[in-house]
């Protein structure tokens, strides 16, 4: 039981991610001190998002890109250079501090094994429903041709709402951080099938969660594009 007890605070035991001056600053705006940052984060994500859902960077008529799709290119592009940007040539700071490294890569890997083996079988099983049948069963790919293009679509992904946007607010409010970031991957999800959508309410959190264990958005990433390949492989949509 010891043994037991040890294991769970060394897997639970995370990074404190201590704000720094300019974390902490503010600008005061009609009578109001708004957190620079975070501020910042919040307004930006909400924007990069509305230009994704409006297809900004996707005309129609937009051809693949050699086997990349072109909506997985242009979130390339959304979600991962522009916070990069405003990160590094906004913010003046370390791409590394939003969770953009490598992080505690044995309790990432440790941890995204564990919660693989879980969410193996739930997978499979969601799979058979026609629902997910009917969402997921697009003309079938290659398997790498899928893997590539949603590894291009996630790792941005990850590193917007919980790299950026999460590791932003953290500094200034701590773990309410995990909570906030649901709703814009929430909204994202709108539209696909509904077990799914409800899902994502734990399905984030457990990202977010894992995010700020490992200082890393890696984990989840792969998580995340292990999950929506192994479906697309269920249902038919990828080959091998």
């Amino acid at each position: 039981m010891g043994r037991l007890r040890d294991l769970y605070t060394r897997a639970t035991s995370g990074p404190a991610y201590p704000p720094d001056a300019s974390d902490l600053a503010d600008v005061r705006l009609f009578g109001l001190d708004f957190p620079i940052r975070a501020s910042v984060a919040v307004l930006a994500t909400t924007a990069i998002v509305v230009a994704d859902q409006l297809r900004v960077l996707v005309p129609a008529g937009t051809g693949a890109i050699g086997t990349l799709e072109p909506v997985k290119v242009a979130r390339l592009v959304l979600f991962l250079l522009v916070p990069l940007l405003v990160v590094v040539l906004g913010f003046r700071d370390r791409p590394a501090r939003y969770a953009l490294q490598l992080g505690d890569w044995r309790w990432g890997l440790a941890l995204l094994v564990a919660g693989l083996v879980v969410m193996t079988p739930i997978i499979l099983a969601l799979a058979r429903l026609p629902e997910f049948r009917g969402y997921y069963a697009a003309a079938p790919a290659a398997l790498g041709e899928r893997l590539l293009n949603n590894l291009v679509e996630l790792i941005p992904a990850e590193f917007l709402l919980r790299g950026f946007l999460m590791f932003a607010l953290w500094r200034r409010i701590g773990p309410l951080a995990i909570v906030i970031v649901q709703v814009p991957f929430v909204i994202t999800h709108i539209g696909k099938p509904d077990v799914e959508l409800w899902s994502t309410f734990i399905g984030g959190t457990v990202f977010a969660w894992l995010d700020w264990r490992t200082g890393s958005i890696l984990w989840s990433a792969l998580g995340h594009a292990y999950v929506l390949t192994l479906m697309l492989l269920a249902v038919g949509g990828a080959t091998l």
